[in-house]
Protein backbone atom coordinates (compact mmCIF):
# COMPACT_ATOMS: atom_id res chain seq x y z
CA UNK A 1 0.00 0.00 0.00
CA UNK A 2 1.06 3.18 -0.51
CA UNK A 3 1.46 6.04 2.20
CA UNK A 4 -1.12 7.88 2.84
CA UNK A 5 0.56 11.09 3.56
CA UNK A 6 1.50 10.89 0.02
CA UNK A 7 -1.10 9.97 -1.87
CA UNK A 8 -3.24 12.87 0.03
CA UNK A 9 0.16 15.44 -0.80
CA UNK A 10 -0.54 14.17 -4.23
CA UNK A 11 -4.06 15.02 -4.10
CA UNK A 12 -3.16 18.44 -2.42
CA UNK A 13 -1.25 19.14 -5.80
CA UNK A 14 -3.40 17.91 -8.07
CA UNK A 15 -6.02 20.02 -7.17
CA UNK A 16 -3.88 22.89 -6.55
CA UNK A 17 -2.81 22.44 -10.25
CA UNK A 18 -6.60 22.27 -11.39
CA UNK A 19 -7.44 25.72 -9.75
CA UNK A 20 -3.67 27.55 -11.32
CA UNK A 21 -4.94 26.25 -14.64
CA UNK A 22 -8.37 28.45 -14.34
CA UNK A 23 -6.87 31.79 -13.24
CA UNK A 24 -6.98 35.03 -15.20
CA UNK A 25 -4.06 34.39 -17.41
CA UNK A 26 -4.69 30.88 -18.51
CA UNK A 27 -8.49 31.66 -19.30
CA UNK A 28 -7.40 34.50 -21.33
CA UNK A 29 -4.55 32.54 -23.26
CA UNK A 30 -7.42 30.01 -24.18
CA UNK A 31 -9.63 32.80 -25.21
CA UNK A 32 -6.60 34.48 -27.16
CA UNK A 33 -6.41 30.49 -29.01
CA UNK A 34 -9.93 30.15 -29.98
CA UNK A 35 -9.69 33.85 -31.19
CA UNK A 36 -6.38 33.06 -33.49
CA UNK A 37 -7.90 29.92 -34.44
CA UNK A 38 -10.98 30.66 -36.04
CA UNK A 39 -10.38 34.21 -36.88
CA UNK A 40 -11.20 34.20 -40.48
CA UNK A 41 -14.51 32.54 -39.43
CA UNK A 42 -15.18 35.14 -37.32
CA UNK A 43 -13.88 38.02 -39.04
CA UNK A 44 -14.91 36.69 -42.46
CA UNK A 45 -17.63 34.29 -42.93
CA UNK A 46 -19.67 35.31 -39.86
CA UNK A 47 -19.95 39.06 -41.46
CA UNK A 48 -21.12 37.78 -45.08
CA UNK A 49 -23.19 34.74 -43.39
CA UNK A 50 -24.79 38.02 -42.13
CA UNK A 51 -25.10 40.23 -44.86
CA UNK A 52 -26.57 37.92 -46.96
CA UNK A 53 -29.39 36.86 -44.29
CA UNK A 54 -30.14 39.77 -44.02
CA UNK A 55 -30.84 41.45 -47.12
CA UNK A 56 -32.78 38.25 -47.58
CA UNK A 57 -34.33 38.75 -44.62
CA UNK A 58 -35.40 42.32 -45.98
CA UNK A 59 -36.51 40.95 -49.41
CA UNK A 60 -38.93 38.80 -48.03
CA UNK A 61 -36.95 35.78 -49.05
CA UNK A 62 -36.58 34.07 -45.85
CA UNK A 63 -39.45 32.20 -43.75
CA UNK A 64 -40.73 33.66 -40.61
CA UNK A 65 -38.60 32.08 -38.48
CA UNK A 66 -35.50 33.08 -39.78
CA UNK A 67 -36.36 36.35 -41.13
CA UNK A 68 -34.93 38.87 -38.92
CA UNK A 69 -34.27 36.10 -35.84
CA UNK A 70 -33.37 38.19 -33.47
CA UNK A 71 -31.24 35.26 -31.34
CA UNK A 72 -29.21 34.95 -34.66
CA UNK A 73 -28.62 39.05 -34.71
CA UNK A 74 -27.38 38.16 -31.21
CA UNK A 75 -25.45 35.71 -31.44
CA UNK A 76 -23.52 36.69 -34.65
CA UNK A 77 -22.94 40.06 -33.25
CA UNK A 78 -21.51 38.39 -29.96
CA UNK A 79 -19.43 36.22 -32.33
CA UNK A 80 -18.07 39.20 -34.20
CA UNK A 81 -17.29 41.47 -31.36
CA UNK A 82 -15.29 38.77 -29.36
CA UNK A 83 -11.69 39.48 -30.75
CA UNK A 84 -12.27 43.07 -29.10
CA UNK A 85 -13.50 42.12 -26.31
CA UNK A 86 -10.87 39.30 -25.78
CA UNK A 87 -8.08 41.55 -26.91
CA UNK A 88 -8.71 44.02 -24.47
CA UNK A 89 -9.69 41.48 -21.15
CA UNK A 90 -6.05 42.38 -19.77
CA UNK A 91 -6.55 45.98 -19.77
CA UNK A 92 -9.92 46.22 -18.21
CA UNK A 93 -9.87 46.75 -14.61
CA UNK A 94 -12.41 48.18 -11.98
CA UNK A 95 -11.77 51.83 -13.51
CA UNK A 96 -12.16 51.19 -16.49
CA UNK A 97 -15.56 49.19 -16.14
CA UNK A 98 -16.54 51.68 -14.27
CA UNK A 99 -16.63 54.22 -17.10
CA UNK A 100 -17.71 51.91 -19.25
CA UNK A 101 -20.57 51.48 -17.28
CA UNK A 102 -21.03 55.20 -16.91
CA UNK A 103 -21.27 54.73 -20.91
CA UNK A 104 -23.41 51.86 -20.94
CA UNK A 105 -26.33 54.26 -19.42
CA UNK A 106 -25.72 56.91 -21.18
CA UNK A 107 -25.96 54.89 -24.50
CA UNK A 108 -29.54 53.67 -22.70
CA UNK A 109 -30.73 57.24 -22.07
CA UNK A 110 -29.83 59.40 -24.92
CA UNK A 111 -30.95 56.44 -27.11
CA UNK A 112 -34.27 56.51 -25.37
CA UNK A 113 -34.60 60.01 -25.32
CA UNK A 114 -33.99 59.91 -29.10
CA UNK A 115 -36.86 57.22 -29.42
CA UNK A 116 -39.36 59.37 -27.58
CA UNK A 117 -38.45 63.15 -28.15
CA UNK A 118 -37.01 62.95 -31.80
CA UNK A 119 -33.78 64.76 -30.12
CA UNK A 120 -30.75 64.57 -31.03
CA UNK A 121 -30.95 62.27 -33.50
CA UNK A 122 -33.81 63.26 -35.75
CA UNK A 123 -37.28 61.46 -35.43
CA UNK A 124 -36.69 57.51 -36.22
CA UNK A 125 -38.20 54.29 -34.90
CA UNK A 126 -36.93 50.60 -34.70
CA UNK A 127 -38.98 48.75 -37.35
CA UNK A 128 -37.68 45.17 -36.10
CA UNK A 129 -37.32 43.93 -32.42
CA UNK A 130 -33.39 43.53 -32.20
CA UNK A 131 -34.01 41.11 -29.32
CA UNK A 132 -35.88 41.96 -25.93
CA UNK A 133 -36.89 45.51 -25.90
CA UNK A 134 -36.14 48.03 -22.88
CA UNK A 135 -39.03 49.87 -21.66
CA UNK A 136 -40.40 49.49 -24.81
CA UNK A 137 -38.38 51.80 -26.54
CA UNK A 138 -35.19 50.36 -27.31
CA UNK A 139 -33.22 47.54 -27.76
CA UNK A 140 -31.84 45.81 -24.50
CA UNK A 141 -28.79 44.64 -26.59
CA UNK A 142 -27.91 48.24 -27.38
CA UNK A 143 -24.93 48.87 -25.77
CA UNK A 144 -23.31 45.90 -27.22
CA UNK A 145 -24.09 47.67 -30.63
CA UNK A 146 -23.02 50.87 -29.98
CA UNK A 147 -19.91 50.59 -27.37
CA UNK A 148 -17.37 48.64 -29.50
CA UNK A 149 -18.12 50.49 -32.44
CA UNK A 150 -16.96 53.64 -30.25
CA UNK A 151 -13.92 51.94 -29.16
CA UNK A 152 -13.02 50.44 -32.63
CA UNK A 153 -13.10 54.28 -33.94
CA UNK A 154 -10.91 55.07 -30.60
CA UNK A 155 -8.28 52.28 -31.60
CA UNK A 156 -8.06 52.88 -35.21
CA UNK A 157 -7.44 56.44 -34.34
CA UNK A 158 -4.92 55.86 -31.97
CA UNK A 159 -2.92 53.43 -34.64
CA UNK A 160 -2.81 55.74 -37.51
CA UNK A 161 -2.08 58.76 -35.11
CA UNK A 162 0.84 57.25 -33.51
CA UNK A 163 2.56 59.58 -31.62
CA UNK A 164 0.46 62.35 -31.98
CA UNK A 165 -2.40 60.26 -30.14
CA UNK A 166 -0.26 61.71 -27.16
CA UNK A 167 -2.14 64.95 -27.43
CA UNK A 168 -5.72 65.39 -26.62
CA UNK A 169 -6.45 67.95 -29.18
CA UNK A 170 -5.62 65.53 -31.80
CA UNK A 171 -6.62 61.89 -30.44
CA UNK A 172 -10.23 63.15 -29.24
CA UNK A 173 -11.38 65.19 -32.36
CA UNK A 174 -10.47 62.48 -34.81
CA UNK A 175 -11.79 59.69 -32.90
CA UNK A 176 -15.13 61.69 -32.98
CA UNK A 177 -15.32 62.01 -36.91
CA UNK A 178 -13.93 57.87 -36.99
CA UNK A 179 -17.14 57.36 -34.73
CA UNK A 180 -19.05 59.47 -36.97
CA UNK A 181 -17.98 58.07 -40.20
CA UNK A 182 -18.77 54.36 -38.71
CA UNK A 183 -22.43 55.55 -38.78
CA UNK A 184 -21.97 57.09 -42.63
CA UNK A 185 -21.57 53.26 -43.12
CA UNK A 186 -23.72 51.69 -40.66
CA UNK A 187 -27.24 54.21 -41.23
CA UNK A 188 -27.82 53.87 -44.61
CA UNK A 189 -27.31 49.98 -44.30
CA UNK A 190 -29.31 49.59 -41.84
CA UNK A 191 -32.26 51.35 -43.13
CA UNK A 192 -32.10 49.95 -46.16
CA UNK A 193 -32.76 46.24 -44.53
CA UNK A 194 -35.14 47.58 -42.55
CA UNK A 195 -33.61 47.76 -38.85
CA UNK A 196 -34.80 51.45 -38.54
CA UNK A 197 -36.24 53.99 -40.15
CA UNK A 198 -36.23 57.85 -40.04
CA UNK A 199 -39.46 60.21 -40.73
CA UNK A 200 -39.37 61.44 -42.98
CA UNK A 201 -36.84 60.21 -44.80
CA UNK A 202 -33.04 62.00 -45.02
CA UNK A 203 -30.73 63.18 -48.21
CA UNK A 204 -28.01 60.95 -47.07
CA UNK A 205 -29.91 57.14 -48.43
CA UNK A 206 -32.91 58.09 -45.97
CA UNK A 207 -30.74 59.76 -43.49
CA UNK A 208 -31.02 63.47 -42.43
CA UNK A 209 -28.20 65.30 -41.22
CA UNK A 210 -29.92 65.31 -37.50
CA UNK A 211 -28.66 62.21 -36.83
CA UNK A 212 -24.85 62.88 -37.43
CA UNK A 213 -25.33 65.94 -35.46
CA UNK A 214 -27.02 63.62 -32.82
CA UNK A 215 -23.65 61.06 -33.44
CA UNK A 216 -21.12 63.89 -32.88
CA UNK A 217 -23.11 64.81 -29.58
CA UNK A 218 -23.29 60.78 -28.70
CA UNK A 219 -20.13 60.19 -29.89
CA UNK A 220 -18.34 63.07 -28.20
CA UNK A 221 -19.68 61.29 -24.73
CA UNK A 222 -18.49 58.36 -25.51
CA UNK A 223 -15.11 58.71 -26.70
CA UNK A 224 -14.26 61.09 -23.81
CA UNK A 225 -15.69 57.77 -21.47
CA UNK A 226 -13.49 55.82 -23.38
CA UNK A 227 -10.58 58.08 -23.35
CA UNK A 228 -10.76 58.02 -19.74
CA UNK A 229 -11.43 54.54 -19.14
CA UNK A 230 -7.53 53.05 -20.33
CA UNK A 231 -4.72 53.53 -19.70
CA UNK A 232 -3.82 54.89 -22.81
CA UNK A 233 0.09 53.82 -23.61
CA UNK A 234 -0.84 50.54 -21.97
CA UNK A 235 -3.75 50.20 -24.19
CA UNK A 236 -1.72 50.97 -27.31
CA UNK A 237 0.54 48.52 -26.08
CA UNK A 238 -2.00 46.05 -26.07
CA UNK A 239 -3.14 46.78 -29.00
CA UNK A 240 -0.13 46.10 -31.30
CA UNK A 241 0.94 43.46 -29.29
CA UNK A 242 -2.73 41.46 -30.20
CA UNK A 243 -2.63 41.27 -33.90
CA UNK A 244 -6.69 40.38 -33.82
CA UNK A 245 -7.77 42.94 -31.68
CA UNK A 246 -9.56 44.89 -34.90
CA UNK A 247 -11.07 42.20 -36.48
CA UNK A 248 -14.34 43.41 -35.18
CA UNK A 249 -14.06 46.26 -37.23
CA UNK A 250 -13.27 44.14 -39.89
CA UNK A 251 -16.40 42.16 -39.63
CA UNK A 252 -17.97 45.75 -39.34
CA UNK A 253 -16.52 46.87 -42.64
CA UNK A 254 -17.25 43.46 -44.35
CA UNK A 255 -20.56 43.23 -42.88
CA UNK A 256 -22.03 47.03 -43.41
CA UNK A 257 -20.15 47.81 -46.18
CA UNK A 258 -21.40 44.56 -48.38
CA UNK A 259 -24.80 45.97 -47.55
CA UNK A 260 -24.51 48.98 -49.00
CA UNK A 261 -23.18 47.78 -52.07
CA UNK A 262 -25.56 45.30 -52.63
CA UNK A 263 -28.09 48.84 -52.27
CA UNK A 264 -26.36 50.88 -54.23
CA UNK A 265 -25.22 53.26 -51.55
CA UNK A 266 -22.18 54.56 -53.24
CA UNK A 267 -20.94 56.89 -51.06
CA UNK A 268 -21.46 55.00 -47.45
CA UNK A 269 -19.85 51.86 -49.32
CA UNK A 270 -17.14 54.21 -50.52
CA UNK A 271 -16.57 55.63 -46.61
CA UNK A 272 -16.31 51.92 -45.52
CA UNK A 273 -13.48 51.27 -47.87
CA UNK A 274 -11.76 53.98 -46.35
CA UNK A 275 -11.81 52.06 -43.25
CA UNK A 276 -10.25 49.24 -45.19
CA UNK A 277 -7.77 51.87 -46.12
CA UNK A 278 -7.05 52.81 -42.56
CA UNK A 279 -6.99 49.16 -41.43
CA UNK A 280 -4.24 47.97 -44.52
CA UNK A 281 -2.18 51.28 -42.38
CA UNK A 282 -2.13 49.81 -39.14
CA UNK A 283 0.60 47.02 -41.01
CA UNK A 284 -1.50 44.42 -39.09
CA UNK A 285 -3.30 43.81 -42.58
CA UNK A 286 -2.07 42.26 -45.30
CA UNK A 287 -2.56 39.71 -47.96
CA UNK A 288 0.38 37.55 -46.00
CA UNK A 289 -2.11 37.98 -42.93
CA UNK A 290 -5.29 37.26 -44.96
CA UNK A 291 -3.48 33.72 -46.33
CA UNK A 292 -2.48 32.44 -42.87
CA UNK A 293 -6.20 33.41 -41.62
CA UNK A 294 -7.68 30.53 -43.72
CA UNK A 295 -7.94 27.31 -41.50
CA UNK A 296 -5.25 25.39 -41.68
CA UNK A 297 -3.27 27.38 -42.96
CA UNK A 298 -1.05 28.66 -39.75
Amino acid sequence: MGNPENTESATEAGSANERGSWTRGSVQHRLEGLIRENRFTIAVVFPFVGAVTLVASAEGLLPAPLAYNPLFILFGTLVMRSPLVVGLLPRIGGWALACLGVLTVYTYAIEIVGVRTDWPYGAFEYTIQLGPMLLDAVPLALPLFFIPLVINAYLLTLLILGDRSDAAHYRIPAAIAAVVAIDLVLDPAAVAIGFWAFVPPGVYYGVPVSNYVGWVLSGTVAVVLVDLAFDRRALLERVRDCEFVLDDLVSFVLLWGTINLLYSNWLAAGVAGLFCLGLFGTDRYDLEMVRTSFPGRR
